[in-house]
């Protein structure tokens, strides 16, 4: 028996606890599953594997700017420093190691619904929330029963996800299909209460008509149009308030965290905030780069063992239908979070730190979802809510994580939240029956899931509903929804940012025919982009390597955010609108795409560029 054990032990050791390690086996296992060759095989485990070291590096970093902005601005404004006896660093080389376990076990519970159950007909496909929500239900559980065995918390916490993944596309499907006007995909991503609370909160509150109050016939200034890059308004924003901060905080707070630096205050300070930028954008990188390997297995097994399921997407696939009200939902949002960071000092309750990220984000998806119900006026008031829920939210989400990581509060969407915290207080009250209690939360979970699902099952067939039909191909009218304006249609209809891409694309043609002489490369650069290079893109790449081979062209695609993107040198730029107005000339071809899922409609979009370029 000892001799088991120590195995046992040894395995857990360096294997189950090295989250690099596991997750390079779980992406070799996934390729391995699809046929790959053994180049591809070696080459995507070592890619997912190093991915995970680099977000590793990337936590590390932006803990340590969070420290520092924390510390700054509470001198600044006279508060004690909000301080935690672990942080996302500690829990992730502890507990937090069994992460890749709960997503693969979560996975699977999900996929075995979905399989099960008509009703449940959305696979969720946003790679990154699988991993941020799974470090979100292992440190509530954590902290609600303690260190427990990690078998029982990696069993537990998969059952929870696999649940959580199952009806979070069902609760937003009415509103999705609002915004979308079809039910070709639906919505998998952590914001998806903040958009339900909006949207059914502007309607009962009857804040506007959303066609006469229809933001797309807003015209935001140029000017805030860097905001759309992650990377450049986190450090700005932090920027800001850092050398504010340094004006007013005591010199020896500011000597203590500048540790023997040799520059200016203020130059440490920008210094400061563009580690910070740069900690989450490295994060992302890594997050991304693993996702790569991990998100392809999990779509391919979807795709052969559950014909007829929609995919349940990122939240940038939203943006299209309205981004003039993306813009409102952010600006807002970070200005009612500004507000609140201000009204929170003065009051002595907490030093808040701007998640730009989840402003965005979230922002965007407050403002998609309140102008679909109420035009403009619903869109700032989501984005108000949004910042609201993320301030109160990060304040009181500190103090409940602080045994664990209390920096999830600091990156947290609203979900995260709502569902964090419902698990957290529900274990708190099962916590004294004993560790096996946890079975309780999960059996309960599962039965709450098995229930919606028979119910929602049973009044689709009340309504003549096919429930495991395939979804009919869409064609280009269909892609812009029930809400295109009349005498429009294609991607123009879609959006102001739309018309504007296409037409930039024609004002090209002359010249693209012209420098068509040479011919195309022999093997295209394909780059898909998007807001933060996760999965969105990812699904993006997937559709136009389909619709290329459709065509007959080799091409090489990849996918990225939209700052690595200027950095680049592709041969075809494929993109939602708005992301391409950012990038103007960054490759020969650019091409607008609205669905990211339609292969279709990019076959055709992708041909169309190519023909005019002369490549074909």
């Amino acid at each position: 028996m000892d001799v088991f054990e120590g195995i046992v032990r040894l395995i857990a050791d360096n294997l189950f606890s090295q989250v690099a390690v596991l997750i390079g086996i779980i992406a070799a296992v996934g390729l391995v599953l699809q046929r790959k060759p053994f180049d591809e095989v070696v080459a995507g485990a070592l890619r997912a594997t190093i991915g995970v070291v680099i977000l590793n590096i990337g936590v590390e970093i932006f803990v340590g700017g969070l420290v520092s902005f924390q510390a700054i601005v509470s001198s600044a404004v006279g508060l004690e420093a909000p301080t935690a006896s672990s942080s996302l660093t500690d829990f992730n080389a502890g507990p937090g190691s069994v992460v890749p376990l709960m997503i693969a076990g979560g996975f699977v519970v999900h996929l075995a619904l979905v399989r099960i159950f008509p009703a449940a007909r959305y696979v969720y496909l946003t790679g990154h929330l699988m991993y941020w929500m799974s470090v979100v239900v292992a440190a509530s559980l954590v902290e609600a029963f303690g260190e427990v065995d990690r078998w029982l918390l990696a069993g537990v916490g998969s059952i929870l996800l696999g649940c959580y993944w199952v009806l979070q596309p069902l609760w937003i499907a009415p509103l999705m299909r609002r915004v979308m006007g079809n039910d070709e995909v639906a919505l998998a991503h952590t914001t998806s209460t903040l958009a339900l609370a909006t949207g059914y909160g502007a309607r009962a509150m009857r804040l506007g008509d959303p066609d006469r109050h229809d933001s797309e016939r807003l015209r935001l200034p140029k000017a805030l149009s860097f905001f759309k890059d992650i990377n450049v308004s986190t450090a700005f924003i932090i920027g800001v308030v850092m050398l504010v901060a340094i004006l007013f905080a005591d010199p020896a707070v500011v000597a203590e965290q500048m540790a023997g630096a040799t520059v200016l205050p203020w130059v440490w300070a920008i210094l400061q905030a563009l580690r910070f930028a740069a900690g989450i954008a490295i994060l992302l990188f890594g997050v991304r780069m693993f996702l790569t390997e991990i998100v392809p297995a999990f779509r391919g097994l979807s795709e052969r063992a559950l014909p007829g399921t929609r995919p349940a997407l990122d939240i940038p696939v939203t943006f299209t239908k309205a981004p003039t009200a993306v813009m409102v939902g952010f600006v807002v949002s970070t200005i009612v979070f500004l507000i609140l960071m201000g009204v929170f000092a003065a009051a002595g309750w907490f030093v808040l730190v701007p998640p730009m990220i989840m402003l965005f984000f979230g922002g965007g998806a407050g403002g998609v979802f309140g102008n679909a119900v109420a035009g403009w006026r619903g869109a700032v008031f989501g984005g108000a809510l949004n910042g609201v829920v993320l301030a109160f939210g990060q304040w009181i989400g500190w103090g409940l994580y602080a045994g664990t990581a209390p920096e999830l509060a600091t990156l947290a969407d609203p979900d995260w939240f709502a569902v964090g915290w419902l698990v957290l207080g529900v274990g708190q009250v099962l916590a004294p029956l004993g560790a096996s209690a946890m079975w309780l939360l999960a059996g309960a979970a599962l039965v709450v899931t098995v229930l919606v699902l028979v119910a929602v099952g049973r009044r689709a067939r009340a309504r003549g509903v096919d429930l495991e039909a395939a979804p009919e191909p869409l064609d280009a009218d269909d892609l812009v929804g029930a809400r295109a304006a009349p005498g429009r249609s294609g991607a123009a209809a879609a959006s102001p940012t739309a018309a504007a891409a296409e037409a930039a694309s024609a004002e090209r043609a002359p010249a693209a025919a012209g420098a068509a002489t040479g011919g195309r490369p022999g093997r295209l650069e394909v780059l898909a982009v998007c807001g933060a290079g996760m999965g969105s893109s990812l699904i993006l790449r997937r559709t136009v390597e389909q619709a290329l081979e459709r065509i007959g062209v080799e091409a090489d695609v990849t996918h990225t955010d939209l700052s690595s993107a200027r950095g680049a040198t592709p041969d075809v730029v494929v993109a939602q609108p708005t992301y391409l107005e950012s990038i103007p000339g960054l490759a020969p071809v650019m091409v607008p795409i609205e669905s990211f899922v339609d292969v279709k409609e990019t076959e055709r979009r992708l041909r169309g560029a190519l023909e005019e370029r002369g490549w074909l």
